[in-house]
């Protein structure tokens, strides 16, 4: 009894932690594709709520084997059309065809182009755009998915993430749609590495076994330009859980931050300073000018805009 109940109290431990995680799962997953179901539902008439919750549900968050492999974030079978590459997985039947894109806007275009062209489907473009559970309801009886509680999951994740902030988004600017391709073009390159963006600039962090040359011939950079990106010589080696810039980092910090200056802290540099808030090192160094004995100590005000 003592085993059960040491078993059951870690299992319980466990649940909290295991929901968080797919919270922030679910919450990456959002802020990477959310202006991208935007522009799809400006373009198409899909709502981006529909959109968001479907690809969050259909992919686990970009977690699942078709994601991954295929791009494919929404379970898009080949069908009688379909004349692009294709992977066989196992669903209602064994090996059965499933879609194969080149990258996720890809896929996501398809998918709106899925719905927009079946004349199944046709009825749904009649719903206003903000009736989300009418859009559930409604893909649940045009045969979108066989489970009896596709449109109760949709309903639940749209709510949950409160996924109809979306639908009342205006289309995104030329410089966000530009950003979004480029994170896409990163995405692909990066493979295992996750891409995150700091004070407009994108970035990864290092893995044990990655160089600077390594990761400069992942990203298609030159590792010169790579290493000039992070402030670092040609004999800086490159440790696991390092920040690697992708492009130039950013004159000053983010004017959203509410501080103008960071407490130093101890192991931290100047350089340390620069790659946690996207600052090229020259500058950090122009607004903290020192005395020629002067030494940065831990508790120093370091200006970082």
């Amino acid at each position: 009894m003592n085993l059960l109940r040491h078993i059951i109290i870690i299992l319980c431990l466990l649940l909290p932690v295991s929901a968080a995680g797919q919270t922030q799962l679910y919450e990456n997953y959002i802020q990477r594709f959310g202006p991208t179901a935007v522009e799809q539902m400006k373009k198409h008439g899909v709502p981006a709520s529909i959109t968001l919750a479907q690809g969050l549900l259909e992919s686990a968050a970009g977690t699942s084997t078709l994601a991954r492999k295929g791009n494919n974030h929404f379970g898009i079978k080949c069908g009688g059309t379909w004349r692009g590459p294709y992977m066989l997985r196992d669903d209602d039947a064994p090996n059965e065809k499933f879609r194969v894109y080149k990258n996720a806007q890809e896929s996501y275009e398809d998918h709106s182009l899925f719905l927009r062209n079946g004349r199944r489907y046709a009825s749904l473009f009649q719903l206003k755009p903000t009736d989300y559970k009418g859009w559930a309801h409604g893909l649940k009886r045009a045969g979108y998915a066989t489970s009896p509680t596709y449109a109760s999951a949709l309903i639940n994740i749209i709510e949950r993430y409160d996924l109809t902030r979306f639908d009342g988004m205006k289309s995104l600017s030329r410089h966000e749609r530009n950003e979004l391709e480029k994170e896409e073009k990163l995405t692909r390159r990066a493979g295992d590495h996750p891409i995150r963006k700091c004070n407009g600039q994108f970035y990864l962090v290092a893995q044990p076994g990655d160089t600077y040359a390594s990761l400069a011939k992942r990203m298609k950079i030159r590792e010169k330009k790579l290493r000039a990106y992070n402030d670092v010589d040609a004999k800086t080696p490159l440790k696991p859980g390092d920040v690697v810039f992708l492009g130039k980092k950013a004159r000053k910090a983010d004017k959203k931050l509410k501080t103008k200056h960071h407490i130093l802290q101890p192991g931290e540099s100047l350089h340390t300073v620069s790659q946690i808030y996207g600052v090229r090192l020259d500058r950090i160094c122009k607004m903290n000018p020192i005395g020629e004995f002067y030494h940065f100590k831990v508790g120093d005000r370091i200006r970082i805009r």
